[in-house]
């Protein structure tokens, strides 16, 4: 398995270990992970599964880690050690919302989670279960189970973890130790391997005996008098009883036992076979035994006593020997891939001696089977727990067919000669696509094929390409750098940065202590500094200590880390920045990684890079959008306005959203309107619709005819574009409004008491959808000192949250705040809004306020 992927970083010392729960002495169940592994395997049985993970949160609380793991390679899930809390990713989603997850199959895991595919294309299900202390998540419960073999309709396996997972949370809740909710209960270790209870196909028996060679005496123990099928009351002690059960043919294997032992000193798997006292009366059966011992010169009466044991030969031994006599090879691979066992037939066909299988990986071995899809198909047996067949093709023999049988302690394999499948070449050929190589054929000596990445290490490299794709702005890459990279390779330190005018300019830094970076801010190209020499030479530098970094850069400044990787980000040969990583704990950079890091930085360089230039446009489309919003409100007697507009922080940043104050010869007209859409083409309908409910509303036609001329308008434009809005037409000297609504949000109304209420406006359908629609008016009185406020659904949209609750909360905010200054309401009312890091909708916000003292208007953005 590739060691080599993104795990922890670095040995951790032994006092941090501790920290975890215990020291490393065999047998301390005050360990963390010991406490852990009963629960998880009777998870696992519960749920009729074959894995079971479970994962704790780090120190730091940015990654899950993976800290207990049975029925699954270890090996197999180095990728997913530590993932970030962040990540999209099952065991983060259950984490994060502190809910159960149930992913019946792929198709299921894919939809909802493409990355995590990515890196796991293989068939299983999988649950998903918080762990709590208190009311705090602290991890995860994870159980894998084969996909397809329960029917669509069976219930999730929630009920059936309960118990096991209660389990665990108490056993969490006990050591916590110190802290609230449950705050002592992390992890940042290794993971520790438990193995699933094997179920035993047969029971070997094994007894103790005593032989005398001199004087034929024997004893022996009740074990080995019911391997032999004697009686304790029958046996009367000498070897001659023992003799007398034994098949005649093979009487010559015990005389050639104490010959063994007189001449060498021990007796080495000698085999027999006793009468078996199962059969019938009329039948005459046998067991196969088999003898073991060594010699013992001891002292008057015992001078040669061979010392030994019998043992049931039914099974393996038994196994061992059919296996040798089948036409197929035959081998078996622990759980974690190495070789176990290998019969002279497999030897033959896959041309290399089962000794040097033993204990190694096959694709390590075997230099026509390091193409990396093979590999893969193991990885697809044991995380399936279902059959794999495939062809490889021998660089010299043909072809030959594997069938691989899993089951949660490891496989066993079958190889065999076949024909070549359809459309191959007969005759041996280079293939590199399946890594065999041509050599006979030919008449030279095969070249040993050059193994691709392994999947492991290439997870993180697809993940982050993922990632990135869906990164739009600048602070969008930086961000996904951080949550990525860092807990995928337990990076402690993060800085990125930018080039601009032959100099460089800090992006996104994390970890850092306050005010460290500030001297390298602006720094020019010549400077002789790691960041700065990784992108000029456009190579990647990687220190695995302070030594090694303070050699090659004297005089450097250094903080706590004990690590480094400086990598150049280029971009379609453009050089775009420099990013810094540092570990905290001594780190080896293997070979993989370091390919791994490389390519991640030109990930990063080509996002940055296609960020920036967004970033530019989305600057002129911000103007433009600018430009169509009213600068300024008119003054109106009797009334108080002002707005508030926010664009949003996701895609091109802006909208169609618009209000305007408009004076019509019965009164003023407020307006408020959201185009469907986030683009340059939106704000661009928008500022059509503005201008044509301005013409409208100028020309004195009633409210309704000004919203049924400006849907028509919208439908004739043939923008593709739908538009909400309300339009409210009041009379300043008497308080009487009409209004409008088409599909718009209702405007709320704060009564001079204080309390705030939704205006039940009769609404009509969005603008553009149907040109002849009808929409109706409703007439409104204001009193003085009451607040109009109209607002589009940004304001009242919140992810997770239907629109009802956001309108709540504004009444809310409307009733407690004082309405004595309309611009200090207006700032209550977007403040969520404008602190909120992500606004996936743009807002804008009119409020006017209505009582012969009020005179003004005022907007701010």
């Amino acid at each position: 398995m590739d060691e080599a992927a993104a795990g922890p970083a670095g040995a951790r010392p032994p006092a941090e270990r501790r920290r975890d729960g215990g020291d490393d002495r065999a047998g301390d169940v005050a360990r963390i992970e010991d406490a852990l592994a009963g629960p998880l395997i009777a998870a696992v049985q519960a749920a009729r599964g074959y894995g079971g993970l479970v994962y704790l949160r780090s120190r730091d609380r940015r990654s899950l880690v993976l800290t207990v793991v049975t029925g699954v390679p270890r090996s197999l899930l180095r990728p997913w050690w530590r993932v970030p809390v962040g990540g999209v990713l099952p065991m983060a989603e259950a984490y994060r919302r502190g809910e159960e997850l149930w992913l019946p199959d792929e198709r299921a895991t894919m939809m909802r989670f493409p990355q995590f595919t990515a890196g796991l294309p293989y068939s299983f299900a999988s649950a998903y279960q918080p762990l709590r202390t208190g009311e705090e998540t602290v991890g995860v419960l994870v159980v894998l189970c084969a996909a397809g073999r329960a029917p669509a309709d069976a219930p999730t396996p929630g009920g059936a973890l309960r118990p096991a997972r209660e389990e665990m949370e108490e056993r969490l809740t006990r050591r916590a130790g110190t802290g609230p909710g449950g705050s002592g209960v992390c992890y940042d270790s290794e993971p520790v391997s438990v193995r699933l209870p094997t179920p035993t196909a047969h029971t070997v028996r094994v007894g103790l005996f005593d032989w005398d060679l001199d004087s034929d005496r024997c004893s022996a123990d009740d074990e080995a008098l019911a391997v032999l099928g004697i009686r304790r009351a029958d046996f009367g002690g000498t070897f001659s009883d023992i003799v007398a059960r034994v098949s005649p043919d093979d009487r010559h294997e015990l005389r050639a036992s104490r010959q063994d032992a007189l001449t060498s000193g021990r007796v080495g798997s000698r085999h027999f076979r006793v009468l078996d006292e199962s059969a019938g009366p009329d039948e005459i059966r046998y067991r196969p035994v088999e003898l073991w011992g060594h010699l013992v010169r001891g002292g008057a009466g015992a001078e040669r006593l061979l010392v030994g044991a019998l043992v049931d030969a039914a099974g393996g031994v038994t196994a061992a020997e059919a296996a040798e006599r089948l036409p197929d090879g035959i081998f078996s691979l622990d759980q974690d891939g190495r070789g176990i066992y290998a019969n002279r037939r497999c030897e033959q066909l896959l041309g290399c001696r089962r000794e040097e299988l033993l204990g190694r990986y096959p694709w390590e071995v075997i230099t026509w089977l390091r193409d990396p899809a093979y590999e893969d198909r193991y990885r697809a047996a044991m995380l399936s727990q279902e059959p794999v067949s495939f062809l490889v093709r021998h660089p010299a023999d043909g072809w030959l067919g594997f069938v691989l049988y899993p089951g949660v302690h490891g496989l066993t394999g079958r190889v065999f000669p076949t024909l070549p499948p359809t459309g191959s070449d007969p005759v041996p050929t280079a293939r590199g696509a399946a890594g065999v190589v041509a050599g006979a054929a030919a008449g030279t000596p095969p070249p040993e094929p050059v193994a691709g990445p392994r999947a492991g290490a290439l997870y993180h490299v697809v993940q982050m390409a993922s990632v990135l794709t869906e990164a739009v702005t600048v602070r969008d890459v930086c961000r996904a750098v951080s949550e990525r990279l860092l807990p995928a390779f337990g990076v402690a330190e993060l800085a990125l940065y930018t080039v601009r005018e032959g100099r460089m300019y800090l992006l996104w830094e994390s970890g850092y202590p306050e005010g460290f970076l500030r001297p390298f801010e602006g720094i020019g190209l010549d400077t002789r500094l790691p960041g700065v020499h990784a992108l000029t030479t456009r190579l990647p530098l990687f220190f695995e200590s302070p030594e090694e970094l303070s050699d090659a850069y004297p005089g450097i400044a250094l903080d706590r880390m004990s690590a480094w990787s400086f990598l150049p980000l280029i971009a379609s040969g453009h050089a775009v920045g420099s990013c810094i990583l540092g570990w905290d704990a001594p780190h080896r950079f293997t070979p993989d990684e370091r390919s791994a890091l490389t390519a991640l930085s030109g990930l990063v360089a080509q996002a940055l890079e296609r960020a920036r230039l967004y970033d530019e446009e989305s600057a002129v489309a911000r103007g433009l959008q600018e430009g169509l919003l009213p600068h300024r409100l008119p003054v109106i007697e009797g009334l108080r306005t002002t707005g508030r507009y926010l664009p949003g922080t996701q895609g091109m940043a802006i909208g169609g959203d618009w209000y305007d104050v408009i004076r019509t010869g019965r009164g003023v007209a407020l307006v408020i309107g959201d185009v469907e859409g986030h683009s340059v083409g939106a704000a661009a309908v928008m500022g059509q619709l503005r201008s044509a409910v301005h013409a409208f509303a100028a020309s004195e036609r009633p409210p309704q005819e000004v919203i049924s001329h400006t849907n028509r308008l919208l439908t004739e434009l043939e923008a593709d574009a739908f538009a909400t809005c309300c339009y409210v037409e009041l009379d300043p000297r008497t308080g009487r409004a009409l209004a409008v609504r088409a599909g718009h949000p209702p405007p709320l109304l704060r009564h001079p008491d204080g309390r705030a209420e939704p205006l039940d406006l009769v609404g009509g359908v969005m603008l553009g959808v149907q040109p002849d629609a009808v929409y109706p008016v409703t007439a409104l009185t204001l009193t003085p000192g009451s607040v109009l406020v109209l607002y589009t659904d940004g304001l009242v949209e919140q992810p997770g949250s239907d629109i009802e609750t956001g309108i709540q909360e504004v009444r809310d905010c409307l009733t407690r705040t004082p309405s004595d200054s309309v611009e200090r309401l207006a700032d209550q009312l977007i403040k969520t809004a404008r602190r909120a890091p992500d606004r996936p909708d743009d807002v804008a916000l009119l409020l006017t306020a209505y009582g012969p003292d009020q005179a003004g208007g005022r907007l701010d953005g």
